[in-house]
């Protein structure tokens, strides 16, 4: 069996966070999914990890529009936070405009952009680190 996965989803959304949930399950890996539904729960989240010394996720799965920090915004106090430890971080959202793919481009914590609905295969690829679709810049 694989190595444990940890997997933070940020996502406003009970029936993305519990469609996640379920293809997390139908996956047959050994993952731990925590889901927060704001970009400020899941800063306090990481904070909260960094303070007690427990790990980090392994992957952050990010949704673009949300209350109180939207995705844009975690990721800016990501970065002010200088964690070097490298997190494979995709947005998923199902927006489709040509600027928000440009934009996730231009965080270097973000490694590519999911549109929305999530597949089982898509997430096998990340949790393999297989990423097949990875934003090329």
């Amino acid at each position: 069996m694989n190595a444990k996965i940890d997997l933070l989803v940020i996502d406003d959304d009970d029936i993305n966070i519990f469609i996640i949930k379920k293809i997390v399950e139908k996956t047959g890996y050994d993952a731990r999914m925590v889901a927060k539904t704001n970009g400020q729960l899941a800063i306090d989240y990481v904070k909260e990890l960094i303070g007690s010394g427990q790990s980090l996720p392994h992957l952050i799965l990010i949704d673009i529009n949300m209350p109180v920090l939207n995705g844009w915004e975690f990721l800016e106090a990501y970065e002010k936070l200088g964690i070097d430890k490298e997190i494979d971080m995709y947005m998923l959202s199902s927006s489709v405009y040509e600027n928000d793919i440009e934009k996730a481009k231009t965080y270097k914590a973000v490694k590519g952009f999911i549109s929305k609905p999530l597949s089982i295969e898509r997430l096998i690829e990340l949790f393999e680190g297989k990423d097949t679709q990875a934003i090329q810049s």
